[in-house]
């Protein structure tokens, strides 16, 4: 209704403009029109006035003059005042005149100096007053008028003038009243022009407002609105399509947004207008579909990795970040990824006991600008961070740790977040299908009792391992062993003892070898050892510490009768000795069968002569 009241105030601002500019109009025409009119009568009257002075003169009756012009005053009401002046000319030659005939001020004597009309207006508040002086000139008349005749001057002189004051106030009153007739007709009419524009523009208003309440509920994607009018024509069918449009709209977008965010666990934003609302989750639905079609092909969770931490660089523009792989079962913390040098930003402990950790311990996001000193395990104090936690499943979880100096920046990725686990569920699936994958893999590529790989591992990757080795100019130290009378054993006390002797053995090489190392049960009792980079030296000290551990086991039997047993070691260097591990292996082995063959419990290095001897092949 707002909208009503400025046009109405508009419009009676435009008809008050006008009817004023049509009024000061009128005034300054009539003004001009009450002067003009009197000076043709003053116009009118000198010429009379010469007449008349001319006949008197002719006829000898100049000293009756007098009467004359007071006749001529007394018969015009708006002639106030009425006189001759002599000019000094017809004074020389005729005398002074009548004492009304003098000059009487400046004025006169303008124009008997000029011979030209001068008049002049006086204007009080009550009356107006239009003074003329006309001035008399000697003239030769074709009507047989010669002023020359009687008057000793020249052709054109001043002979005198005559004055008027005109009151011409009845006219000033007269356009006064017809001034305020008009003001009185141009707010009658202003009046009836607001009355019929309120009458016919009210309907038109309330229909404005009425679609305007409809449009912000769309807005906040309410389309329920129903568009009412009491005009007729194409006013109401424009409401009629409204209200249709509305209704599909409704049955289309009504719910877009609470179903569009179904899809996305956690939404991705809030806005009061629920159409762009849902042009960015379906956006954002795009972003992350086109991601997990892409992830779905991946062959490992180490890629699927890769893939989140491309969507954190380039998506959400972040340059220092960390990711952490969690075992929820061990509480061990993995770096996966850092993007500035390999230090972390937490204490070295949280890699050991990832429950030191406050995101993983509480699920939650932990937001270094919520409190001071938040996360104790954190070592940069003058940094700001964002850690975000995510489990995989009841075995994995991720960690996300941001970092940043700017306080503004945290609270530009604290907006992201849910954008960012979107991608993480979207992953989710994956990583755990790969995870799953891996353990399945994993299994079938280690031995089931020891926990150590099998053959079937060393068959699989062996290749892979020498290319690498080769590519880094890398060595690897290889050792064969195997117990000593181990059928013995099984024959004698079982093979539930025998299965012990093998379990404590694959313990003895899990404690005594890295993490870079490998241990796999070859075979039975047989097992290989490849120690990677390792030198002679360290090969031998590696040996020496198994050999001696596994010497010192103890194993009751029953009968309370204990067992020791011994092994047999056999070493060989790549590419030293072989170009190959296969080779490499095999040469372990012909050490293993030269140290079983002289005496067993022993260690023996491969030499090349081993292979040449018939006695050890």
């Amino acid at each position: 209704m707002q909208t009503k009241s400025k046009l109405l105030f508009i419009v009676t601002l435009m008809l008050l403009a006008i009817g004023g500019v049509t009024i000061i109009n009128i005034s300054l025409n009539f003004r001009d029109y009450s002067i003009k009119s009197a000076q043709e009568k003053a116009t009118m009257t000198a010429a009379i006035v010469k007449d008349g002075l001319t006949a008197h003169m002719v006829n000898g009756i100049m000293d009756k003059r007098q009467y004359f012009l007071d006749q001529i005053s007394h018969n015009h009401d708006d002639v106030k005042a009425l006189w001759l002046v002599r000019s000094d000319n017809v004074i020389k030659q005729f005398g002074e005149g009548f004492n009304s005939e003098t000059v009487r001020d400046s004025l006169d004597k303008k124009v008997l100096n000029s011979g030209k009309m001068i008049q002049e207006i006086t204007e009080s508040a009550d009356k107006i007053v239009l003074r003329v002086t006309i001035p008399y000139k000697a003239t030769i008349t074709g009507g047989g008028t010669n002023c020359l005749s009687c008057h000793d001057v020249q052709r054109g002189d001043t002979l005198g003038a005559i004055s008027m004051e005109f009151d011409i106030t009845s006219m000033r009153n007269a356009g006064l009243l017809t001034i305020f007739k008009i003001l009185a007709l141009n707010l009658l009419f202003i009046v009836i022009v607001l009355i019929l524009i309120n009458h016919y523009v009210t309907p038109y208003m309330k229909l404005f407002a009425n679609m305007q309440e409809g449009i912000t509920k769309a807005y906040s994607g309410d389309f329920t609105h129903e568009f009412e009018t009491s005009v007729g024509g194409d006013a109401k069918n424009i409401v009629l399509q409204m209200n249709t449009l509305f209704q599909k709209m409704q049955s289309t977008f009504g719910n877009i947004k609470y179903n569009l965010s179904t899809f996305i666990p956690q939404g991705c934003v809030s806005t009061a207008d629920p159409l762009n609302e849902a042009k960015t989750i379906i956006g954002e639905l795009s972003d992350i579909y086109k991601f997990k079609k892409t992830i779905e092909l991946d062959a490992t969770k180490e890629i699927v990795y890769s893939r989140v931490v491309d969507i954190l660089k380039n998506k959400y523009s972040l340059s220092d970040f960390s990711i952490y792989e969690v075992d929820t079962n061990t509480s061990q913390r993995k770096l996966i990824y850092i993007s500035k040098g390999n230090e972390s930003i937490c204490e070295k402990s949280v890699d050991d006991n990832a429950m030191l950790c406050r995101a993983h311990r509480t699920k939650m996001d932990v937001i270094s600008t919520e409190f001071v000193n938040l996360c104790q395990t954190c070592t940069e104090n003058d940094q700001q961070y964002i850690c975000i936690p995510f489990n995989i499943n009841d075995e994995n979880a991720l960690i996300i740790s941001i970092v940043t100096t700017n306080k503004e920046e945290i609270n530009r990725i604290n907006a992201h977040i849910p954008s960012i686990k979107n991608y993480l569920e979207a992953a989710k699936p994956v990583i755990e299908s790969r995870i799953l994958m891996a353990k399945l893999r994993d299994t079938s590529l280690r031995d089931g009792m020891t926990g150590l790989y099998n053959r079937r591992f060393l068959e699989e990757f062996i290749e892979t391992i020498v290319k690498q080795a080769v590519r880094k100019n890398e060595t690897y130290s290889v050792m064969m062993l195997d117990v000593d009378f181990f059928k013995m054993v099984n024959d004698t006390y079982g093979h539930d003892v025998g299965d012990k002797v093998i379990i404590e053995l694959a313990k003895v090489l899990r404690e005594s070898i890295r993490e870079a190392d490998l241990a796999i049960r070859y075979g039975g009792e047989e097992f290989v050892i490849m120690l990677h980079n390792a030198t002679d030296d360290g090969t031998l000290i590696v040996a020496k510490k198994i050999h001696s551990a596994f010497a010192n086991l103890k194993f009751t039997v029953g009968n309370g009768e204990i067992l020791q047993k011994t092994i047999s070691i056999g070493i060989a260097k790549f590419p030293t000795d072989g170009d190959t591990l296969w080779k490499c292996i095999k040469y372990a082995d012909t050490a293993l069968y030269v140290a079983k063959t002289t005496g067993r419990d022993k260690i023996v290095t491969y030499t090349p002569d081993m292979s040449e001897s018939d006695t050890v092949r």
